[in-house]
């Protein structure tokens, strides 16, 4: 049986072409157009749509957004 590779090498360009990605499929998705449908693997539920959402807000929780820590942080 084989296994999955549990190690990944992915640059951020990497990961943002994937969140690109994503959100295109998205979009054709919400425009009826069945050929993004055929693309994509078999979901449990038949929700493709809330599979990408969840997968989108997995990849954006695990980013480390910048904020200065030596001046005063004035947002805006």
């Amino acid at each position: 049986m084989p296994k999955y590779n549990r190690k990944f090498e992915l640059t951020l360009a990497d990961i943002d072409l994937i969140e690109a990605a994503l959100n295109v499929v998205t979009r054709d998705l919400s425009l009826g157009r069945e050929g993004a449908r055929a693309l994509l693997p078999i979901v449990e539920d038949g929700n493709h749509s809330h599979a990408i959402n969840d997968l989108l807000g997995r990849l954006h929780n695990q980013k480390i957004f910048y904020r200065p820590s030596n001046t005063p942080y004035v947002s805006g």
